[in-house]
């Protein structure tokens, strides 16, 4: 399955190229329900799933990060 990681903003905040992130989420690409189960903003921002842990994806929701572990252990 792939994935990607998918941008949450400050709440009444529209997502924009400069507005900044709250959190990070993992999701499964074409999706905006994040693994945790927050639903996200279609325009929100993405990044490749391998910038999971790079600082580029910080800060990065802890229970999505455990479930996509638990998807994809550390080789």
């Amino acid at each position: 399955m792939e994935h990607e990681i998918r941008a949450e903003y400050e709440e009444g905040v529209l997502p924009h190229e400069d507005t900044p992130v709250k959190l990070w989420h993992m999701t499964r690409v074409g999706t905006t329900t994040a693994m945790c189960g927050r639903e996200l903003a279609p325009a929100a921002a993405t990044q490749s799933a391998d910038a999971w842990g790079k600082a580029s994806a910080k800060p990065f929701c802890r229970q999505c990060g455990v479930m996509y572990l638990g998807e994809h252990p550390p080789s």
